[in-house]
């Protein structure tokens, strides 16, 4: 089976507001064979800094998450979670999201078959795009 780059990505909700609202917008994702969910989890912390994990079928506030499409199921790990609660302040919540990246099977694939290796990658932060594309347009 052809498999495109996988990634995780964790969304923090400060406050512990998290009310499903970006699950039409990674549906549209998935619809649209941009990503493939490979596993789904929902990360809590108290203000005691007390962790609990949650499927999207034991809160009403992640219902809407019930209707995507994918694997969710078994990859994200006890260490992996540790790893992201790490990341959380007291009274936040969090969506650790594994997926695949479709778009990217097709390239990942001609890598592969090139002998080729993925040296480094990584996600820039919107801010950071924001304020260079700023500072670019301020500087014409």
């Amino acid at each position: 089976m052809a498999i495109g780059p996988v990634e995780y990505i964790l969304i923090g909700f400060p406050g512990n507001k998290f009310t499903g609202e970006i699950a039409p917008a990674l549906g549209r994702l998935i619809q649209n064979n941009t990503v493939r969910i490979i596993d789904l989890v929902f990360i809590s912390k108290d203000m005691d800094g007390n962790v609990a994990t949650f499927e999207f079928d034991q809160l009403e506030e992640l219902a809407a998450f019930a209707s995507l499409d994918g694997e969710a199921g078994g990859l994200v790990g006890d260490a992996d979670i540790e790893y992201a609660a790490a990341a959380l302040e007291p009274n936040s919540s969090a969506a650790l999201i594994l997926w695949e990246d479709v778009w990217a099977t097709e390239l990942a694939q001609a890598v592969r078959h090139a002998n080729g290796v993925v040296i480094e990658g990584a996600r820039i932060p919107y801010e950071v795009v924001e304020q260079a594309f700023a500072e670019l347009a301020s500087a014409g």
